[in-house]
């Protein structure tokens, strides 16, 4: 991990174009490769960021006089030619550590068990659902659950035991990733919870992405406490 405060401007090249004025910033490089911009506001997001695979080349910027200006170039580039542009103006702190390895979120009880309850009952997603396995592993993180619908396509699965837009922004970066397996692709997403918040909905359907609410007790066998007509 390599954190660098910096003041710097940021454009971003590729199917559109966006522009960061100069600024104090957080520049974020992960061992993964990934790059992000922060500022001291916003919470988790970043400003702008690049996900892996992708490269980052440093350069010295030159004045009229071809003599270095003090300025450095940063060019972070992934495999479709998008860019980030960072230019670097000064650099007021730097730190590199090495995080090691990280043994991952562990989910609460009752997320694991409707993780270990949906594989067991995978046609509640539909009928023809065939499992393919859980905690399919990526360079990113486990995906809950990947499986095959009906017409043979991947689906990527998470569960969350409340269903907020973290969890969707989450299985958005696995689909993003699995979509460049050519073995799997294409990929689509299911968002799969015990309840659904309505802005994380809005954002998953926005995202092609399809919602199901799970019935703890019922993928259980039991009777479920919902108040039914029938």
């Amino acid at each position: 991990m390599r954190l660098v405060i910096a003041r710097c401007s940021v454009d971003y090249v590729g199917r559109l174009e966006a522009h960061l004025p100069t600024a104090d910033r957080l520049l974020m490089i992960k061992a993964d490769g990934s790059v992000s911009i922060h500022a001291d506001d916003r919470a988790y997001k970043p400003l702008n960021w690049m996900t892996p695979p992708c490269t980052l080349t440093e350069q010295s910027i030159e004045d009229s006089d071809k003599a270095d200006a003090g300025v450095r170039l940063w060019v972070v580039e992934n495999a479709k030619g998008e860019q980030l542009r960072i230019t670097v103006e000064a650099i007021h702190s730097e730190l590199e550590y090495d995080l090691g390895e990280d043994p991952g979120l562990e989910k609460d009880g009752v997320e694991q068990h409707l993780q270990e309850l949906l594989a067991e009952h995978i046609t509640t997603l539909g009928p023809g659902y065939t499992l393919i396995r859980r905690e399919y592993y990526t360079a990113i993180g486990p995906v809950d659950i990947l499986c095959r619908d009906e017409n043979g396509q991947t689906v990527a699965v998470e569960i969350k035991r409340r269903g907020e837009i973290d969890g969707v922004e989450q299985l958005t970066r696995y689909v993003e990733l699995l979509n460049r397996d050519e073995l799997l692709k294409p990929v689509r997403g299911v968002f799969a919870a015990q309840k659904i918040k309505p802005q994380a909905k809005t954002l998953a359907e926005d995202r092609g992405f399809s919602c199901v609410v799970l019935d703890y007790d019922e993928l259980r066998g039991l009777e479920s406490d919902e108040l039914r007509l029938f």
